[in-house]
Order: structure tokens, then C-alpha cells, then sequence
């Protein structure tokens, strides 16, 4: 099976999902970081296609960056200055071609993750 990335991000707050959220893909390098993808999230919190599609993966460390700020403003949650959560990076280790799946689970004031399936 090869292997592809997948996210989700989910307005634990709002119990809904996290609709219009922009998320960035790097691949971290021994020379920093390479930028892959840049999506937005849909209705349902997800992005259309895979964030690391079959064709392009490549097993290795990368890093997914979650604009939460810029969506906390869009929605409307009152900001702070400066803001409790801005930029979410997540860093992870890919070490087989499978699916890996890193939501993301997001309030004004916290978030979390884990790999799912």
C-alpha cells in the first residue's frame, strides 16, 4: 500500500468542524525546511485530496502549520493582542508507506492531535 497524509481539524469549542483554516506542508531536511502544500479545510474540516498525496510521499520528518490565528479571527472569536494561539506547527516522523492521518483538534485556548487512522 503506498503511502499519503491526511488531516482533519475540528472546532472543539463549536463542536463543528474547522471550515477555511489554512494548513502548510514542509518537509524537514538536514538543510530546513522544503515547502510541499498549502490547502484550505472544506466543510467538513478536511482538505479536498490528500495533503501528501501516494505520488509524492516519501517517508521522513514533516511539518504541518496550521494557520489558527488568521481562522480564530474569520470566525469572529474575540483576539487577544497577542493572540494565545497563533501558528500550530506539528512536527512528525513518517517511517513507513502508509496512511497517516495528523488532525487536529482546536479551541481559542488549546488544541491537541494524534495520529488516527
Amino acid at each position: 500500500m503506498p503511502g499519503y497524509l491526511t488531516t482533519h481539524v475540528l472546532d472543539t469549542a463549536r463542536g463543528q468542524p474547522a471550515q477555511g483554516l489554512g494548513i502548510s506542508l514542509f518537509r524537514i531536511t538536514r538543510s530546513g525546511r522544503e515547502g510541499l502544500a498549502s490547502m484550505t479545510t472544506n466543510a467538513d474540516g478536511r482538505t479536498d485530496s490528500p495533503i501528501l498525496p501516494e505520488a509524492e510521499f516519501v517517508t521522513g520528518t514533516y511539518e504541518l502549520v496550521f494557520a489558527a490565528g488568521a481562522w480564530l479571527d474569520s470566525i469572529g472569536t474575540p483576539a487577544e493582542d497577542p493572540r494565545f494561539l497563533d501558528v500550530i506547527p506539528i512536527r512528525f516522523g513518517m517511517s513507513e508507506a502508509v496512511h497517516y492521518h495528523v488532525p487536529l483538534l482546536l479551541s481559542p485556548f488549546g488544541y491537541s492531535t494524534y495520529r488516527g487512522s
